[in-house]
């Protein structure tokens, strides 16, 4: 599937989209507001930053328990519900005199329930599409992530200069509800796509299979530690520029729309693998000139450049999906869902606390280096596997087996899921 026409043309796509649109500017007007509610109740660049981003880190022991239900959960009562858990968090994070603590302790349970939403939603998306059709598809909706911030932030920065941070909070709680709806009307009523119930021997199974792949582990690795590393220094925007924070995240989500454009749509399928590890370095290189303290407007172009960086993750996800049964790929992108948002909360803290201690942009500027290292690391590491000689008749990315994953289909790759 090479044509967007092509791609709006498929039945639930466009409701699909639309759902995940609402759920993604409530997403980022809700963020940006929270974040700003912390920063000035507390003046802390590191609750600031965690505020935002540290509920990610519970989904880690999300995907301990619930990651199973990516796959073994009818996915349409899924997404809805949780559109509705994520709508009364936030109308209770907007009460008046809410402490910093239950603030934190909402957010967290947010991330909790939130881990097994990208499973659900990239597994659903795997199967409304045709064979061939996930890298376009998923760009879609990465380019309407970033169209959605790009709006978000600069709706919610507008609003925040009108209406109190509460007030923005009840409007993103809105727009989940509206999430949960389009979801309930516009999806059908499908089945889970594997058999058993899920639990969390289930999960740890499927996770254990998962990591056992080392070409899968480099691709995980890959898709979460330069990515959540750069996320990092994301989360200082409040804290460096105060007064233009939705402005650098307004020109980090264009610059995403542009990777995300130019990778799922215009580089043709044989030459994305190639992009993978050039796309990751211009993810971090832009920020270490943040250690010069830039202005907001060389801040806003180094942010926009940046983030075209962010298309990596098209290509990565493509080459997971790749190594991955059908019947798992709830699961399998359910976990990199997972660890990306729990590297990005890891990310968000590590700036925090680097920030406190130096400043933003010295913050900014050592996760900026550390993502340039840990790329080029797993860069030799992929070399170094591709020069091992494999078994004879193996596929080096293939699970074993899986009668323990409680599945009957582990095995085979279904027509047209892709």
């Amino acid at each position: 599937m090479r044509s967007y026409r092509t791609l709006f043309r498929t039945p639930e796509f466009t409701p699909f989209l639309l759902s995940f649109a609402a759920h993604a500017a409530a997403q980022t007007i809700g963020g940006l507001a929270l974040g700003t509610l912390v920063f000035r109740a507390t003046g802390s660049p590191l609750l600031s930053a965690v505020s935002m981003f540290g509920p990610q880190l519970a989904q880690l022991l999300g995907a301990t328990f619930l990651l199973s239900g990516a796959d073994r959960l009818p996915p349409r009562a899924i997404l809805s519900g949780l559109a509705l858990a994520f709508a009364a968090g936030t109308a209770v994070l907007a009460l008046p005199g809410l402490p910093v603590a239950a603030v934190f302790a909402v957010v967290l349970a947010q991330g909790l329930i939130a881990s097994l939403g990208g499973g659900v939603r990239a597994g659903l998306l795997n199967d409304i599409l045709p064979k061939g059709g996930y890298v376009l598809g998923r760009s879609v909706f990465n380019m309407l992530w970033g169209l959605m911030q790009v709006a978000g932030f600069a709706t919610g920065g507008a609003l925040l200069a009108l209406l109190t941070p509460r007030t923005c909070l009840l409007l993103a709680a809105a727009l989940y509800l509206l999430s949960a709806l389009t979801t309930r009307l516009g999806l059908t009523a499908r089945p889970p796509r594997a058999a058993g119930r899920p639990s969390v021997s289930a999960t740890w199974r499927t996770n254990a299979l998962l990591w056992s792949s080392r070409p899968r582990r480099l691709t995980y690795l890959g898709l979460w530690i330069p990515n959540g590393l750069v996320v990092g220094c994301d989360s200082l925007f409040v804290s460096y520029a105060p007064g233009a924070a939705g402005t650098l995240f307004a020109c980090g989500a264009l610059g995403m729309f542009v990777g995300d454009v130019t990778v799922g749509r215009l580089v043709p399928p044989a030459a994305r693998p190639r992009l993978a590890v050039p796309l990751r370095l211009l993810l971090a290189a832009p920020y270490l000139f943040f250690v010069l303290q830039p202005g907001v407007a060389l801040s806003a172009v180094a942010t926009a450049v940046a983030s075209v960086g962010y298309g990596a993750s098209l290509v990565l996800q493509e080459r997971l999906v790749s190594l991955t049964p059908d019947d798992l790929a709830g699961q399998a992108l359910g976990l990199h869902f997972v660890g990306m948002s729990t590297l990005q909360g890891v990310g968000a803290a590590l700036a925090g606390t680097v920030a406190q201690l130096t400043s933003p942009a010295t913050a900014m500027t050592l996760l900026a280096a550390a993502s340039v290292t840990v790329t080029l690391t797993l860069m030799a590491l992929g070399r170094r596997e591709e020069r091992r000689p494999a078994a004879p008749g193996a596929d080096p990315g293939a699970l074993p087996e899986p009668a323990a994953t409680d599945t009957s289909r582990s095995g085979a790759r279904r027509e047209g899921a892709q």
